[in-house]
C-alpha cells in the first residue's frame, strides 16, 4: 500500500506481536474517525522487523494523545522510556557503496555486542543507508568504527583468518 507522503508515523513496534499491536490501534484510530494505516518494513525508512502505524499529519496530535490515554493491555507493564534508548545515526552514506559500507558497520557492531539497526532500501540502492545505534551506544559504536578504519582492511582479513582457523581447530 502506498502511504501518501502527508501521513506521519504515530505508533511504531518492534515487538513479537507488533503487527497485531497495530491493528488494534488501526481499529481503535478508526473508531475515532482518524485514516490510519499500517506500515512494515518494505517501506523506505521503516526499521527491519518494525510496523509503524500512520495517520494524516492532522489529526496526529488527536491520535497520539488518544494512544497514551489508551495504552494496549500489553504496553501497561513498566517500560524504560529512558532518552538513552533512543536511536542515533552514527554512519549515513549515499551512493552505489553506502549499502556495503552500512552492512560492514552494522556487523562490526553487532559482533562487539552493540545492536544496530540498518535504515535503508536494498531495493533501490541508489538511496541513502544509515545504521543506527541506541544513544548510551554511541560513543562506543564510533571507537569502534575508527579502531577499525585505523587498522585498515589487513587487520580485518586477519582478524577472519584467525576466527576461520579458531573455528577449524575447535571442530
Amino acid at each position: 500500500m502506498k502511504v501518501p507522503a502527508d501521513y506521519v508515523t504515530v505508533y511504531r513496534s518492534m515487538d513479537h506481536n507488533a503487527e497485531e499491536d497495530c491493528q488494534a490501534i488501526i481499529g481503535m484510530l478508526s473508531e475515532q474517525g482518524s485514516k490510519a494505516v499500517l506500515v512494515d518494513d518494505s517501506a523506505p525508512g521503516v526499521p527491519e522487523g518494525t510496523y509503524e502505524v500512520r495517520v494524516p499529519a492532522a489529526d496526529a496530535a488527536r491520535a497520539e494523545k488518544w494512544i497514551a490515554e489508551n495504552p494496549l493491555t500489553d504496553d501497561v507493564t513498566e517500560v524504560d522510556d529512558s532518552d538513552s534508548l533512543d536511536l542515533e545515526t552514527i554512519y549515513h552514506g549515499d551512493g552505489t557503496l553506502a549499502e556495503v559500507e552500512s552492512l560492514g558497520i552494522k556487523n562490526l557492531l553487532d559482533a562487539n555486542g552493540i545492536a544496530a539497526v540498518l535504515v535503508g532500501n536494498s531495493v533501490l540502492p541508489n538511496f541513502s543507508f544509515e545504521v543506527k545505534v541506541a544513544r548510551d551506544q554511541v560513543q562506543r559504536a564510533k571507537d569502534l568504527i575508527a579502531e577499525a578504519q585505523k587498522a585498515g582492511p589487513a587487520a580485518a582479513d586477519e582478524a577472519e583468518l584467525e576466527s576461520e582457523g579458531g573455528a577449524a581447530s575447535g571442530a
